[in-house]
């Protein structure tokens, strides 16, 4: 194999790579929903806990409450967490973690220790 064929190879392959590790825009948005549906269920039970005992609302009140803050919560946090998302897919840093990296650096610090 020549050079030039090689380097086109490992080219390909970091492509390959790099399409492999890259989410798609549709895969961030359903994890923003799905989280932001878990998160904001949570909040709105905690809200609707919060003003059913802390004010002498009715139930219907403290449901409308509820529901609105929820809203407003789902609709602005999935807002962020999408941007947040769709800005860090496109960052290479920490994506071709390998698994043992730490150990393999920490033995070759000690090997060059002890070899000086």
């Amino acid at each position: 194999m020549s050079a030039v064929t090689g380097r086109k190879q490992r080219k390909t392959q970091n492509i390959d790579a790099e399409t492999i590790f890259r989410d798609s825009p549709q895969r961030s948005f359903i994890k923003a929903l799905t989280y932001r549906l878990l998160a904001s269920g949570v909040m709105f039970v905690v809200f609707f806990i919060i003003f059913r005992s802390t004010t002498q609302r009715t139930l219907n009140e403290s449901l409308g409450d509820a529901s609105l803050i929820s809203i407003i919560d789902f609709t602005v946090k999935l807002a962020i967490y999408y941007f947040h998302e769709r800005i860090w897919s496109g960052i290479n840093w920490g994506k071709y973690w390998r698994r043992n990296y730490w150990a393999r650096r920490a033995w070759k610090r000690a090997y060059r220790k002890a070899h000086k």
